[in-house]
């Protein structure tokens, strides 16, 4: 997630090591404690060059990539049974190697493996358990996707709680205004409607979701973002503008973010997608079997589903966390194109956030 260079050349990279450093801290500090005899739920996250992971006399011995110069090599071992072991791998970018003797053993001990590109898109997910598909759920599924009213009643569902989350992340983590004020009512008038209106189509309700989506990141525009040292930032950091990006050309789109709030968000959003989609295999549903999103060709679209109504609480994580912190040029890497990078340390804190 980072370029060659002499760590030791500039100020420069004496602040990038300094900035991994903070925030491999701050994720050390937020893992959540366990109770003796319950299995590890934290997942191990996996982030630099170099990583690796290897069977050595029966246990799984991973090693921690670099992100930056100096850091002190983190290595872990797991012997098969024991409840130290992570329920979930998240590599997160980066390099590194594994052998299918890895995979097997991953697979034995049900250990799910999710691979998160920069971009904040999933490069592939691998369930620990298999796939074992529960017929019943599936034949749901079809059902729901099939059927006219019910794949209404399933969006009219999933919009209405998407929402209300957004009403309740705006009204904790948005300053007041007057496109605050135009969000809200839109959004409590939108419930109303789903509760009492007749929808003919999945695309009217789509229609609803789309205005409430530009009314609802266009009262976060002005949003300060903190940010200290001697390195200068683009000016549109300082403040929050639009949730699309610049960085891909005349049609906006999300992806490939050109802020960091932004990229923050597409991080945060891609991880959550990672942890559903093997939940939902793990529960025996199909993941490409969508209700409110489908035709799609090999994408997860179930879990697109699944997580529209979890959006405004990641956007709630994110928003808390950027009022909390002051970052610095070295937090992130501004590509040719445009795009925004986060720097490995910190794409595994937001990782943890969710």
């Amino acid at each position: 997630m980072f370029e060659n260079a002499n760590f030791q050349a500039d100020n420069s990279a004496d602040e990038w090591a300094l900035r991994s450093e903070f925030w491999l801290s701050q994720s050390v500090n937020s893992i959540k404690p366990r109770k003796r005899r319950e299995r590890n739920s934290n997942a191990l996250i996996l982030t630099g060059h170099g990583n690796s992971m290897r069977i050595e006399n029966g246990a799984l011995l991973i090693k921690q990539g670099f992100s930056h110069y100096p850091q002190k090599a983190q290595c872990y071992r797991y012997f098969p049974g024991s409840r130290d072991i992570p329920e979930r791998i998240l590599l997160l970018d980066g390099s590194g190697s594994l052998s299918f003797d890895v995979l097997s053993w991953l697979g034995k001990q049900g250990i799910a493996l999710a691979r998160i590109k920069w971009t904040g898109e999933v490069a592939i997910v691998v369930n620990g358990t298999g796939y074992a598909s529960d017929r019943a759920k599936v034949d749901w599924q079809i059902e729901q996707r099939d059927h006219d009213d019910k794949r209404k009643a399933f969006a009219i569902d999933l919009v209405t709680r998407k929402l209300a989350g957004s009403i309740e992340t705006l009204e904790r983590h948005v300053p007041e205004s007057r496109k605050k004020a135009t969000a809200l009512a839109w959004h409590r008038n939108a419930v109303t409607r789903l509760e009492q209106e007749h929808f003919s189509t999945v695309n009217d309700l789509r229609g609803i979701e789309g205005q409430a989506a530009t009314l609802y990141f266009g009262s976060w525009q002005g949003l300060p973002i903190k940010w200290s040292g001697k390195r200068p930032v683009p000016d549109d950091w300082h403040h929050y503008d639009i949730r699309s990006s610049m960085a891909n050309g005349p049609k906006p789109q999300n992806r490939n973010a050109s802020h960091p709030l932004n990229a923050m968000l597409n991080y945060a959003y891609t991880v959550k997608l990672a942890q559903m989609q093997i939940q939902a295999i793990a529960d025996g549903y199909d993941p490409t079997i969508g209700i409110m999103h489908h035709g799609r060709r090999g994408k997860p679209s179930y879990i697109f589903d699944l997580i529209e109504p979890e959006r405004p609480k990641i956007d709630a994580a994110i928003l808390q966390f950027v009022a909390d912190q002051t970052f610095t040029a070295a937090d992130f890497v501004l590509r040719k194109d445009g795009g925004c990078r986060l720097s490995p340390q910190l794409a595994r804190m937001i990782a943890q956030l969710v």
